[in-house]
């Protein structure tokens, strides 16, 4: 036995060194490297100093089921993608300068969903699995105990102080983490008036689609969810086959654009891309019946992305002089693709959402706003197993398991991905396409959500804030601060520093030329 262990160890070394000499650069080698590599970085510790002026625009950026271990991973495919080894790659939110983590349970229960977890970190208070908006004095399911238990978010405290607020979105605009923003739900997915209970429709309460019209005017609203805006006898223009949701005859996209100056409603790419924000106010754009498609599946042709949804949404609400508020989803379809047990889809949506995240900060000043990124939770998901550097994410590992088959360094905890009797072998070819359900040792139809915390990365006025470990409610108390919104009106901070209208970059280029000429003087 102790022969077989030593056969394998050493077949792994060799493994490793041959992967070792293709993966890592002649630069590596050198301790001069790494030292060099700390210096920069202590460096640039050194010289963070905290912003404490008051944010004039606020970006929250919610990664649905976006784990450290998706993070990492995500990390390690933007950089494969670009044809680098990439453990060494750095997304965007990983240069944030300052980082929290967030223990995400519910009240009620020990591992969250994202609805009582939206309510944390958008209303600052924490709630019951599976309820929107209410605190955790109204069980899930139960209508009568919505009232008097409502609880108020940020972007309704954004409008009330003046400034323009908007939703981004690859999942239906009514799902549970937007909802948030706008809704009091006793149950998730009261999607539209025919999913109401007999008790729901007894003691009055409302669809979240009816509310997302009805409770706050919202300026921009971009993602998937036509189906609960019409009724059941409307047809949909893309699916013939398919018509809307509901019961009681209403049309809510026209509803929500009675009385709005320069609004439009779009429903394709084409309709999207004509949109001018210099002269629309008002934006509400549903993509699909219900969520969009993932990144992987999207039609370029049919569907904007989340970067473009997002882009689209900061130059209409930038226009106003008091800032704005933007809610930013993309975790919905990487929480998905967790679900199904599909890491690649999970993943690959993860890459997308930090793209529209680098995007952001292309589009506005660190110096006036506060850019926020974290999660609802994490899911059983995890890379590991023996592989050399540059192994894809979505490959195997370089030695076999002791039933001498190839097993994935991405796997589940449980989920779908569970096959009864013999683990089956598996190679890269098969594991690296779109519907690879990865393995895992518990039979579920669903993969379930983690226990775990989640990162909180933040720049901007205020950032300082996020730090240690927090409990989820905790960020919206600091977007508010921040802002000096609701409770915190008399914050006290500093107006945006008057630079904040120009983008670092350009400033630095101002200050270059400037340079220049006196030195050609």
């Amino acid at each position: 036995m102790a022969s077989h262990h030593k056969l394998v160890f050493t077949g792994l070394l060799i493994s490793i060194s041959m992967q070792w000499t293709l993966s890592i650069s002649e630069e590596e080698l050198h301790a001069s490297y790494w030292n060099n590599k700390a210096r920069q970085a202590l460096h640039t510790a050194l010289n963070v100093q905290p912003n404490i002026h008051q944010a004039k625009n606020i970006i929250l950026f919610l990664g649905d089921g976006m784990g450290v271990p998706t993070v990492t991973a995500a990390r390690i495919l933007k950089g494969q993608l670009a044809g680098e080894s990439g453990e060494e790659t750095s997304l965007v939110m990983d240069t944030f300068p300052h980082l929290a983590l967030s223990k995400t349970y519910t009240v009620d229960q020990q591992m969250p969903d994202s609805a009582g977890t939206a309510t944390a970190f958008l209303c600052g208070v924490k709630a019951n699995y599976g309820t929107l908006g209410v605190t955790a004095a109204t069980p899930r399911g139960n209508c009568r105990a919505v009232y008097g238990n409502e609880v108020t978010s940020v972007l309704n405290r954004a409008k009330k102080a003046g400034k323009s607020v908007g939703i981004v979105t690859t999942t239906r605009v009514q799902h549970a983490s937007p909802s948030a923003n706008y809704a009091h739900s006793a149950d998730r997915n009261w999607y539209s008036d025919s999913d109401l209970t007999p008790e729901a429709i007894q003691n009055g309460c409302r669809d979240i689609a009816y509310q997302l019209v009805h409770n706050i005017e919202i300026d921009v609203i971009l993602g998937g969810g036509r189906q609960y805006m019409f009724s059941n006898t409307t047809q949909d223009p893309e699916y013939p086959t398919y018509t809307g949701d509901r019961d009681d005859g209403q049309n809510l996209v026209a509803e929500w654009l009675k009385n709005k100056k320069n609004a439009k409603y779009v429903w394709n790419k084409a309709e999207f891309d004509a949109i001018n924000p210099a002269n629309t106010d008002f934006l509400i754009g549903l993509f699909e019946p219900k969520d969009c498609r993932y990144e992987l599946e999207r039609h370029a042709s049919m569907d904007p992305s989340l970067t473009e949804m997002m882009e689209k949404a900061i130059k209409i609400l930038s226009k106003n002089p008091k800032g704005f508020y933007l809610f930013v989803e993309d975790t919905g379809r990487i929480d998905h693709g967790h679900h199904g047990g599909r890491a690649k889809k999970a993943l690959y949506e993860t890459v997308e959402f930090d793209r529209a995240i680098g995007r952001a900060a292309e589009l506005t000043s660190e110096l006036d706003t506060l850019s926020v990124v974290t999660a609802d939770h994490s899911h059983v998901f995890t890379v590991g197993g023996y592989s050399a550097r540059g192994n894809s994410v979505l490959g195997v590992s370089r030695v076999l398991a002791d039933d001498q088959k190839h097993f994935t360094t991405a796997v589940y905890g449980n989920g779908p991905g569970y096959r009864e009797g013999t683990r089956p072998d598996v190679n890269e070819t098969i594991s690296s396409t779109n519907e690879y359900r990865q393995q895992a040792p518990v039979p579920l139809d669903s993969e379930t959500h983690s226990i775990e915390d989640v990162a909180i990365f933040a720049k901007g006025p205020m950032s300082h804030l996020f730090h240690g470990v927090q409990e989820q409610n905790y960020i919206a108390h600091v977007i508010a601060y921040a802002a000096c919104l609701e409770p915190y009106e008399n914050c006290d901070l500093p107006p945006p520093d008057r630079a904040g209208s120009i983008h670092p970059s350009l400033l630095l280029l101002l200050m270059s030329l400037l340079l220049l000429s006196l030195c050609s003087v």
